[in-house]
């Protein structure tokens, strides 16, 4: 019979061979459910902590950590580049597991990012966790805001942007006679409001601070590090501490991740109430559509495929309505059976009323997938949803009962939400295996 004593032996041998680097570390039942999600700076020495007889868990960390290291029966991890690539990972991995012990990162709120609106005639500069345009220039997400906000008082005392939402445009004649605010006065801002500079040098600031985001920034810190060797030689320690300061700020724009690679669906959340009213009237439903589910099949490196489920209510992600499926009863690459599959296994149980009948059903892909999913509802003798699918070439709509798909303009709302829909149940289908590499954390 194996004893506790047996168990945690077995456990420091798996952390044995943890790399000493960074990353995350994932405690498992014995189901191989994750109970729990850590960041580490060094992994092999941080899970390893938990197991000491020493370590007091009930002081320092909680008893409900003590309970969990009760149920933890192996632990993984997952090594990343650097400390900032677990911090984003940790917060993307929790939001779309939710770990049972995991308190934190689990509500809809972001990382920041550097917004520069450069579609606009005189660009802004501004700190945001909702960018506002998808045609922006966007750097982040930054791992911590407090160092932002601070980075960012020395980036506009160099470039001198704009930070406020004034709509300038360079032919307004009036613009000579608008009095600038403070920040010109204090030559952290050029006035394009007031007509101080042309458009052409404005566009050439904002090109410059694109340019030193992206690159090392080794001229501006060789200046900083200039002046601060010059003040300390002349004793004026505090104005050296000012520029020690500024150095280590702009050092600290490094500590982000990518658009690309670090998604935060989150951030680009517009109000979906007009999608919602709009797509009401496309299906002529007398009740109100709210909650919205969405299905995609995906193959994990040619070896294993997985049904993914999104849930969205009133229009924003419902994160503890989100399921994978591993696929049981299906061989080989047929992606109409494997959603079949999944459907049947989502509503067998909400058919018999244990769970919420949604108001849409969003399928990934085009008419053959759209009928895939009809045919299971006619199966299960069930009221049929609404029913949609949306292919991804040319993002046709395709509705059930009707015989040619529609197309709305890519600013149609309607079409915003659906894709997002669409676009999420596909990213949570690959996320783990992006991650993970074969590493499987998929539902049983």
């Amino acid at each position: 019979m194996t004893t506790n004593k047996d168990r945690i032996e077995r456990i420091h041998q798996q952390i044995r061979s943890f790399p000493a680097g960074p990353g995350l570390y994932l405690m498992k039942d014995a189901r191989d459910r994750v109970l729990y999600i850590g960041k580490a700076a060094n992994l092999r020495s941080r899970a390893g902590s938990y197991f000491q007889p020493s370590a007091d868990l009930a002081k320092s960390r909680g008893p409900w950590i003590v309970e969990m290291i009760e149920k933890v029966e192996m632990v993984d991890y997952i090594q990343t580049a650097s400390e900032v690539e677990a911090i984003l990972q940790e917060a993307r991995l929790i939001k779309d597991i939710h770990p049972p012990y995991n308190t934190d990162l689990k509500d809809a709120k972001t990382f920041p990012y550097l917004e520069i609106t450069t579609r606009q005639e005189f660009p802004g500069v501004y700190i945001t966790r909702n960018p506002q345009d998808s045609r922006s220039r966007l750097f982040g997400p930054f791992t911590s805001v407090n160092e932002l906000r601070e980075a960012f008082v020395v980036l506009q005392k160099i470039f001198r942007f704009r930070t406020c939402k004034l709509d300038i445009r360079a032919k307004d004649e009036k613009r000579r006679f608008f009095r600038p605010c403070i920040l010109y006065n204090i030559k952290q801002c050029t006035a394009p409001c007031g007509d101080k500079i042309s458009k052409a040098d404005y566009k050439k600031t904002i090109t410059e601070l694109i340019k030193f985001l992206q690159s090392k920034r080794t001229a501006v810190l060789n200046d900083f590090k200039r002046q601060m060797e010059r003040a300390s030689a002349n004793l004026d320690f505090e104005v050296a501490a000012i520029y020690r300061d500024r150095i280590r700020l702009i050092e600290n724009l490094d500590k982000r991740g990518t658009t690309d690679v670090h998604i935060q669906p989150e951030s680009f959340q517009t109000d979906p109430a007009e999608a919602l009213e709009k797509l009401q009237t496309i299906f002529e439903s007398l009740q109100p559509i709210r909650i919205i589910e969405g299905f995609d099949i995906a193959h994990l490196a040619g070896e294993s495929t997985v049904g993914s489920l999104v849930q969205f209510i009133d229009g924003k992600p419902f994160k503890d309505g989100y399921r994978r499926f591993k696929i049981k009863t299906v061989s080989g690459i047929d992606d109409y059976a494997c959603l079949q599959e999944v459907l049947i296994r989502r509503y067998k149980r909400a058919a018999g009323g244990e769970e919420l009948w949604p108001d849409l059903v969003l399928i990934d892909g085009g008419l053959g997938q759209l009928n895939a999913a009809k045919e299971v509802f006619e199966k299960m003798k069930v009221l049929m949803p609404n029913l949609l699918s949306l292919a991804k070439r040319e993002e046709e709509i395709f509705i059930d009962g009707r015989p040619k798909p529609l197309k709305l303009p890519a600013t149609s709302p309607v079409r915003k939400l659906l894709q997002y829909v669409r676009d999420e149940a596909h990213r949570f289908a690959q996320h783990y295996h992006h991650l993970l590499r074969s590493k499987k954390l998929l539902e049983k």
